[in-house]
């Protein structure tokens, strides 16, 4: 079972047994995805934050002068399909712009939230998107575990297109 440790930096979110369930069901929903077995015996945190906070990381991560939605670090750098260890990583993500986007794009808040969710658990699993290629997978893994949960796929309804820059 992966077990997830939340830290809430800032108001505004709901409390931490919702946002646990909610992101309990995005990871089970993104491993069934992957694998269809059981969860591993691996931990990861997950912090809700702001996006002063998550501006701060993009530029002293990735060098980007500006806040975004989702952001993840993983413990170990894993390739695709290669078993995780005990410890995944972090995922960090930003309340205002979560906001902003699924508001622009006319989507519930925790459809949203989930999709983020499983974007950044993929990418502590070794899963990116700076190729075309890249790309085309980790959505089409996105839009599956998404369905898992109800949650129509997001990218036919983005407006946005550096959704994850």
């Amino acid at each position: 079972m992966i077990d997830i440790d939340i830290l809430v930096e800032t108001d505004g979110w709901d409390d931490e047994p919702v946002l646990r369930d909610l992101a309990a069901k995005a990871i089970g929903a993104a491993w069934k995805t992957l694998s269809g077995g059981e969860q591993p015996a691996s931990e990861l945190s997950l912090v809700f934050t702001d996006d002063a906070t998550i501006k701060e990381l993009n530029n002293d991560w990735r060098d980007k002068d500006k806040p975004t939605n989702v952001l993840s670090f993983p413990a170990f750098n894993l390739k695709p399909g290669q078993p995780p260890g005990p410890m995944l990583g972090d995922i960090v993500i930003a309340r205002e712009t979560v906001v902003r986007e699924a508001a622009e794009e006319g989507k519930p808040f925790n459809h949203h939230l989930s999709h983020l969710i499983v974007h950044g658990f993929l990418h502590l699993l070794g899963y990116d998107h700076l190729s075309d290629g890249q790309a085309e997978e980790m959505e089409a893994l996105e839009r599956k575990a998404l369905e898992y949960l109800a949650i129509p796929d997001p990218y036919a309804l983005s407006v946005i297109d550096d959704q994850f820059d």
